[in-house]
């Protein structure tokens, strides 16, 4: 049924109820039929499901068939040691997403709200969850709308429904029944929806629809669908899948050529099988987790919640952020910022004071609580607060000159009127729009009104919202107070230019954005010319190649057309909420990646398919909390900012790590691969091969998570999506580094044989060892040298070599670790020249740096 085309009377008919409420027998059956008014959620995981969930990614699937394989030829210390890696992994991603389930729960909690109903006759509170459809409820200014309803009677009533339609201004409410039509939410004045702000004035309303059956309900449904994977994910699953195949054909091809070379087909099967465990990065899942946990825990403290572990790495190649305007690039907050006070206006009942401050001060309906919180509208507030701040204080004033008659604003006549009596009369005073004032002043006035109309197209052009006053006295309160007689034949006194002012914080993270390459989008429902002021003033308009657009203007525009410019737009204005959606498609139709905040119930939608939705903490609607990846708790773009900065701190420590391990695999494969074509035989056991594995992969992989910020991530552009691992030399990185640790440790082999050194191997598995661990600490940067930016940056990476370092010597020189790896100890000449033969790497690895600075600067070079 359409409420809102239908009478008062007809609404109580079809819920079957009464304006004395519902009796509470029927209101609990009403319960028990229509379930909780909360929003529930479908897709919420119990604690096994996010257990279960660490376990499906493809390289664990890998890992769990390694150990699996393992241990059906003997090899049981590798299943250990595979299965310690995989529960380690588990674990971790399991508390990140387990912690973030909790968060969400507490901030649902602060949502929490209680309704005031009438129930056979009598006021009665009850928690806002146990209304029912048919209930009459009560509301007045600093409610939220428990349920959608609609009203019996309205009293200078006011809601802020930009949680639901994304219309900045507040929305004056009525009873009356509307004309037949098709009208959008925004347009139903009748009605009021469940999440949304009574900022003046009090109602009372029939529930009409109640949980996921409101239009904040419907909107839930349409979000709870399943999550897409993220470009690291993607990435990570594409090189997992890659490496399992090359994997598979190396080991194939050395257990060929060791069986036709007649080795023992036990060993060569052992050693096979360790070298397809060598290849494979056990590591990578437990780093890439600890990474965006460590990530994750930063943000928090940065006033960032991730609500979804992914999203971490995923801000790293955000390529543009659509925003909105209000309490987000502003303060939220209308702010007098020019005022103009007529030099012609007096009147001798204010004595000497300001006419302009005492109008601002007296006509409004502002009041303050006992924490000395203002109230009421908006921009009334801000109003009666510039006055205060000018010494003139409603309350004071008042005495003097108390209030006896208003004339509310309404839509129509666009005015208010305040009417004081004073001891020569009574004081009236009007506001509101100016361009309607003009009209109703007095005949000598009209000679003024061009110098006027300059005046305030001056401040209007900084987008700034236009009021203004007027005033004049009567000798006694008239018969009549209506408004053809009370707003007529007034003496102009000024107008006030108020804007929701820009965070100053917001306009160096406009600039930061700049400079790394991203794009800041606004997105508003507010007027084009205000939000071109503020966009202006933060710097995402900059040149006259940027691009305004209003929603009407997008709305005319085909596919085709809006295609070709939407790469140019940098300012949304007046935007049906569900035109977002359209901006976010197009954008990544053209291989963007993009960001979106938002806090409304309507924006839940363009949160949930944007690459990374970003949800308000403070204004925040629990659907789009849950729509979103990530929670800025303080609601500011500067977070967003801080966020991206961690995202690409993230991304560049994973590409790290991928860096070091994947070289030192391929050394690893390199040395047992290579050796027997060079008539040596297989330079390590199965055992050395593991050991290196937990050693090398282990300790100082997860400390690549520690790396600080590259001096230069914020000056790059972002990652595209699109690219793979091995993308920007990487994979010539890893051939060249893995052929030079497979050279070094064939070279020391050969040597040591030659030399008839009797326990070669040992020196062999410890150069193998020392290289790759020369090799880490070198990697730290890509660009920098490791002595620059300062071995003390990640001290768990010092500390991490250091024990790897104590742990392989123990190895060496421990009688029961020699029985165990069938190693020897090393005289202090042969332990010497091992060090200085795996010392080659870090060097050549420093080297191919310094030839990295010397040449022009790549700008997407991540560092």
């Amino acid at each position: 049924m359409d409420y809102h085309v239908v009478s008062v009377a007809d609404v109580a008919q079809s819920l079957k109820t009464s304006l004395t409420g519902l009796d509470p027998a029927t209101a609990q059956q009403r319960l028990a039929e229509y379930g909780k008014n909360q929003i529930e959620d479908a897709r919420k995981k119990t604690v096994w499901q996010l257990l279960l969930h660490q376990l499906t990614d493809f390289m664990i699937l890998v890992l769990i068939a390694a150990a699996i394989i393992s241990g059906l030829v003997g090899e049981v210390n590798s299943t250990y040691v595979i299965v310690a890696i995989i529960l380690l992994n588990a674990l971790v991603g399991f508390i990140q997403e387990y912690r973030a389930e909790k968060a969400m729960e507490a901030l649902k909690k602060m949502s929490a709200n209680q309704a005031q109903v009438l129930r056979d006759n009598q006021v009665s509170k009850i928690e806002a969850s146990d209304l029912v459809p048919g209930d009459v409820t009560l509301l007045e200014a600093g409610n939220i709308i428990p349920a959608d309803v609609r009203f019996i009677e309205t009293h200078a009533l006011k809601v802020d429904e930009s949680s639901l339609t994304g219309e900045s201004t507040n929305v004056e409410k009525t009873s009356d029944v509307l004309p037949p039509g098709e009208y959008p939410l925004g347009d139903r004045l009748n009605m009021g929806y469940k999440g949304t702000f009574v900022t003046n004035g009090r109602a009372s309303a029939y529930v009409m629809g109640t949980g996921m059956n409101t239009e904040l309900g419907r909107i839930a449904k349409l979000i709870q669908t399943d999550e897409t994977a993220t470009p690291l994910q993607k990435r990570l699953a594409g090189f997992g899948k890659g490496l399992s195949a090359a994997v598979l054909v190396i080991c194939g091809i050395f257990f060929v050529v060791g069986w036709l070379r007649g080795e023992p087909l036990l060993n060569l099967l052992l050693v096979s099988i360790s070298l397809a465990v060598a290849a494979i990065p056990e590591a990578l899942p437990a780093v890439v987790t600890v990474a965006l946990a460590l990530g994750a825990k930063r943000l928090v403290k940065s006033n960032a919640l991730i609500r979804k572990l992914p999203a971490v790495e995923t801000l790293g190649s955000v390529t543009y952020i659509c925003t909105d305007k209000t309490g987000t690039l502003t303060l939220n907050k209308m702010t007098v910022q020019e005022i103009y006070e007529s030099p012609t206006f007096t009147l001798p009942v204010l004595g000497d004071g300001s006419g302009l401050m005492t109008a601002m001060a007296l006509n409004n309906d502002v009041v303050k609580d006992h924490d000395g919180n203002w109230l009421g509208d908006s921009t009334e507030v801000a109003l009666a607060q510039y006055a205060a701040g000018k010494k003139y204080e409603r309350t004071a004033l008042e005495i003097q000159f108390p209030r006896i008659a208003e004339l509310p604003f309404d839509s129509q006549r666009k005015c208010m009127t305040t009417l004081h009596q004073t001891q020569q009369g009574v004081l009236c005073i009007t506001k509101g729009a100016v361009g309607v004032l003009f009209e109703q002043l007095e005949a000598s006035q009209k000679a003024e009104i061009p110098d006027l109309e300059r005046r305030v197209n001056a401040m209007a052009e900084q987008g700034y919202r236009m009021l203004g006053y007027a005033g004049k006295l009567l000798p006694e309160m008239p018969q009549d107070v209506v408004p053809a007689t009370i707003e007529s034949g007034l003496t102009f006194i000024g107008f006030t230019g108020l804007i929701d002012p820009p965070r100053d914080e917001a306009r160096q993270a406009v600039a930061e954005c700049k400079e790394a390459g991203i794009i800041t989008v606004m997105i508003t429902g507010d007027h084009k010319l205000t939000a071109k002021a503020v966009a202006e003033k933060l710097g995402i308009i900059s040149s006259v190649d940027d691009l305004v657009l209003t929603g009407t203007e997008l709305a005319s525009m085909d596919e085709v057309k809006f295609d070709t410019i939407v790469e140019k737009v940098r300012v949304y204005a007046r935007v049906d909420p569900a035109q977002k959606l359209r901006i976010i498609n197009a954008l990544q139709a053209r291989h963007q990646f993009v960001a979106m905040t938002g806090d409304g119930v309507n924006d839940a939608p363009a949160l949930k398919n944007a690459d990374i939705g970003i949800a308000m903490g403070i204004n925040g609607t629990e659907v789009s909390k849950e729509a979103a990846h990530m929670i800025l708790l303080d609601d500011n773009f500067a977070t967003i900012v801080k966020a991206v900065e961690h995202g690409r701190r993230i991304f560049d420590n994973i590409l790290k790590f991928i860096r070091y391990i994947m070289s030192g695999n391929a050394g690893e494969i390199w040395s047992i691969f290579l050796a027997p074509f060079f008539g040596l035989p297989i330079p390590l056991l199965a055992i050395h091969i593991l050991w290196i594995n937990l050693l090398t992969d282990g300790l100082p992989g997860l400390a690549m998570a520690y790396e600080p910020l590259e001096a230069n991530s914020m000056k790059r552009p972002p990652i595209d999506p699109r690219q793979t691992i091995f993308a920007d030399g990487l994979g010539w990185f890893i051939l060249w580094v893995g052929l030079l640790i497979g050279a070094v440790t064939i070279g020391i082999e050969a040597w040591a044989i030659r030399s008839g050194i009797p326990h070669w191997q040992t020196m062999t598995f410890t150069v193998l060892c020392f290289s790759q661990l020369g090799n880490a600490l070198a990697i730290r940067s890509r660009k920098e040298s490791v002595f620059s930016i300062g071995l003390l940056s990640n001290k768990p990476m010092l500390g991490a070599v250091g024990l790897s370092v104590v742990l392989q010597l123990l190895i060496i020189y421990t009688p029961f670790f020699n029985n165990l790896f069938g190693t020897q100890p090393l005289t202090l000449t042969e332990l010497g020249i091992t060090v200085a033969v795996s010392s080659l790497v870090f060097w050549a690895v420093e080297f191919e740096k310094l030839i990295r600075r010397k040449r022009a600067p790549s700008p997407t070079d991540p560092g």
